[in-house]
């Protein structure tokens, strides 16, 4: 009787194992890189496979689309469109297309985040109509995906930009220019900081004399991607990283065109970017996470910006479990599937 049972618990392990595994590879074939590019003629939302192959255009109109992010569930992607007059927030299910208007006033909105629970979009916006120097100022704002309800996080005199979550959702860093900052000919430099998901105790981590910009956090929460020109000419840019305190601040690009626009891949292994490398024209590239082994994906005769990094990045762990359950980030089939890094 012993026997028997060893058997039947092989076989439904074997069974599991199998069906775990082809799960996986089907997983693993889904991750994508977003990206827009000009290629057809105007600024339109892509994707392709984290090897650079199979390209495809997602969104087409006659306006400009930008800033792609996905939701973590991988079915729909949040980006920017100018296809009102001005730009606003949009979303799409990645399949179907379905796209639709999320933000609706008379300013521009731009750099939408999606949270990791995907209860909220956390974006960049103009509409309370600052303007200093005859430009526009922006301000962090977060959103509910369904509700709406759409409100001020920083309420800051200058300008707020390019937000990111972290992947507990518990905080946003993001890029600002405040009073106290160096100011260069070209009036304020932004500067690295992280606050609460609900605005509060916002901290400053970056302090130099040019422009730090686009932080992206790293799936592990330990550590921050950004952008700078502290070692080149202003306006040069180049990828760096830092722990999420600010410490121990290193450049992982060097070259004599800009790079900048850096996301993680859900391992943080590596990381994507935009550079201006080749013919001073913007192709999307990947690296190892310590800046390493970087390599053109998209070798397009025009340009391609703005990557986003999405790949479900699932672990199977062999823990037999009777009966099966499937919740946001954890799946269990007779056995334990777990998704992590998200």
């Amino acid at each position: 009787m012993q026997r028997k049972y060893n058997l039947t618990h092989f076989i439904l392990t074997s069974v599991v194992v199998l069906g775990l595994t082809l799960l996986m590879v089907c997983v693993d074939a889904q991750a994508r890189i977003a990206f827009v590019s000009d290629r057809d003629e105007n600024w339109e939302i892509y994707v392709m496979d984290t090897d650079g192959n199979n390209q495809q255009r997602l969104t087409n109109n006659r306006k400009n689309d930008w800033d792609p992010s996905w939701s973590p569930d991988g079915t729909c992607i949040v980006f920017i469109s100018q296809r009102d007059g001005n730009f606003e927030i949009y979303v799409m299910d990645t399949e179907a297309g379905n796209e639709r208007n999320l933000t609706k006033n008379l300013n521009d909105d731009r750099d939408p985040s999606w949270s990791p629970d995907g209860e909220r979009i956390v974006f960049a916006s103009d509409r309370d109509k600052k303007v200093k120097n005859s430009v526009s100022l922006y301000e962090i704002y977060v959103m509910d995906t369904e509700a709406g309800n759409e409100r001020n996080l920083t309420k800051n005199l200058n300008d707020d930009r390019y937000p990111s979550w972290s992947p507990d959702g518990e905080r946003i860093v993001f890029s600002s220019r405040r009073d106290g900052h160096f100011r260069s000919k070209f009036g304020i430099t932004s500067e690295i900081y992280v606050m609460d998901a609900d605005g509060q105790n916002q901290q400053r981590l970056t302090n130099n004399r040019r422009y730090d910009r686009y932080p992206s956090w790293s799936p592990d929460g330990k550590r921050i991607t950004f952008a700078s020109d502290r070692r080149g000419d202003l306006g040069n840019f180049e990828i760096y990283v830092m722990d999420a305190d600010g410490q121990n601040q290193q450049r992982l690009t060097n070259n004599p065109f800009s790079d900048r626009d850096p996301s993680w891949s859900p391992d943080g292994k590596h990381i994507t970017f935009t550079s201006y490398r080749d013919h001073n024209k913007g192709e999307i590239y990947v690296m190892d996470a310590d800046g390493n082994n970087q390599r053109n994906l998209t070798n397009n005769p025009h340009n391609d910006s703005n990557p986003a990094w999405y790949n479900p990045a699932f672990a199977v762990t062999l823990d037999p479990v009777m009966g099966s359950s499937q919740t946001g980030k954890i799946l269990m089939i007779w056995g334990g599937l777990k998704q992590i890094n998200r």
